[in-house]
């Protein structure tokens, strides 16, 4: 807990359709950050809810004034990566966590991501359901599109690391700033493209281990959602091979001179 006390941290939380979730999901972060006695911001950024998302989270902002909760909206539901980038532009912290509302991965778990960053001298911390840590309490179906999807990203990407998708990330907010100058992506693949870039750019990621509690007991993620997914990741290999070659040309011209 060390690791944490005093530091100056922004959580983002998106939400769609979290009605059920939301106010269970702020006061677990409130009590797990008081407890951690750090100077934090919570940024819950509604993607287009069709329930009362935004009106009760609202309503929980004003009754804990004391607390600093920022809510914000988006009227469509864009996707979680326009979300997460709204959040992070009225993001004031030194580091950023990235937290699902659903509360399948209790905030408390973040402490362990702080040590991690600390001993391994990491600027960016992901959870990770395939480290040998992990324990996972989830339905098969999530089991079997994760095992998919992560089979996929590896064969194109070859990224140092086993999961893009876990919803609860730590990052420095200097590499977000940095990443974001020239981020594309803003739905579905967005963890995905955010983590290519910041690889590709020379910042260093690590794993840590998250037990996740799944609060439903069917997944959210429809036919169209999965077909967007593949869309958008294509979309990121493409951009991916294009700034390989923009990398190998600037070599190149360097080594002539």
């Amino acid at each position: 807990m060390k690791t944490i006390q005093g530091k100056n941290i922004s959580i983002i939380i998106p939400a769609y359709n979290e009605e059920k979730h939301i106010v269970l999901s702020l006061e677990e972060t409130i009590k797990t950050f008081d407890e951690f006695k750090c100077n934090y911001e919570i940024i819950i950024v509604d993607d287009g809810s069709k329930d009362n998302t935004h009106a009760v989270a609202e309503e929980f902002a004003k009754k804990h004034h004391e607390c600093k909760i920022i809510v914000k909206r988006n009227r469509i539901n864009y996707g979680k990566g326009r979300a997460l980038t709204k959040g992070f532009r009225h993001a004031q912290g030194d580091y950023v966590i990235f937290l699902d509302a659903d509360m399948d991965l209790h905030p408390g778990q973040i402490d362990a991501f702080f040590d991690i960053m600390q001993l391994t001298e990491s600027d960016v911390v992901i959870g990770s359901k395939r480290h040998p840590n992990s324990r996972l309490t989830y339905p098969w179906d999530r089991r079997i599109m994760s095992a998919v999807y992560f089979f996929l990203v590896k064969l194109l990407f070859g990224l140092p690391i086993n999961d893009t998708q876990t919803g609860l990330k730590l990052f420095k907010s200097e590499v977000l700033r940095e990443v974001f100058r020239e981020f594309v992506c803003r739905e579905f693949a967005f963890d995905l493209e955010l983590l290519v870039n910041i690889h590709r750019l020379g910042y260093k990621i690590e794993e840590a281990p998250v037990c996740i509690k799944s609060q439903r007991e069917y997944m959210r993620i429809g036919p169209g959602i999965v077909c967007k997914m593949c869309i958008d990741t294509g979309a990121i290999y493409y951009r991916y091979l294009i700034n390989k070659m923009k990398q190998r040309r600037f070599k190149a011209l360097n080594a002539k001179e």
